[in-house]
């Protein structure tokens, strides 16, 4: 299958939007795309970018995307990549889209001094979790929570 990997274009921000809410329904959450597409140009092209964010593209079309951004670890002292999303488009996996997505993030990290990333994924996601070992990757057994500040 060819494909390629590459920065995402402002004029073409829809489409990511589209990717995420299709990430959104396979991890089965809502998604409201209202005001998405403006709020991840302003985070991914912005002058001090909050995101970084790599698609693969079939044919023009955005069948897979990345995102991450710079974390810091206390235990560490160090900086770490945290994969915010890792999705593609069912009918695109096992094609090596997701290690070239992944490598992409592996090279930001190496010319940026960084030496590891974290992420973490549903746990019914077995497909990705046998994805994850197989590129290498180990994990810890953690419970995420959210907060709602607001409330």
């Amino acid at each position: 299958m060819k494909y390629i990997i590459k920065h995402p274009k402002k004029e073409e921000m829809n489409q990511l939007v589209s990717l995420c809410a299709a990430h959104a329904l396979f991890e089965k959450c809502e998604y409201d795309s209202k005001g998405k597409q403006e709020r991840l140009s302003k985070d991914i092209f912005g002058n001090e970018p909050k995101l970084q964010c790599r698609v693969a593209v079939v044919d023009g079309d955005y069948v897979g995307y990345i995102t991450w951004m710079k974390q810091y670890s206390t235990w560490n002292a160090a900086e770490y990549l945290y994969m915010d999303c890792l999705f593609l488009d069912d009918k695109y996996r096992s094609n090596g889209i997701g290690v070239a997505l992944v490598n992409e993030m592996k090279k930001f990290g190496k010319e940026n001094d960084i030496t590891g990333i974290q992420w973490q994924t549903p746990d019914f996601n077995e497909r990705a979790i046998k994805f994850y070992k197989k590129i290498g990757a180990t994990s810890l057994s953690k419970e995420r929570f959210f907060l709602d500040i607001n409330s």
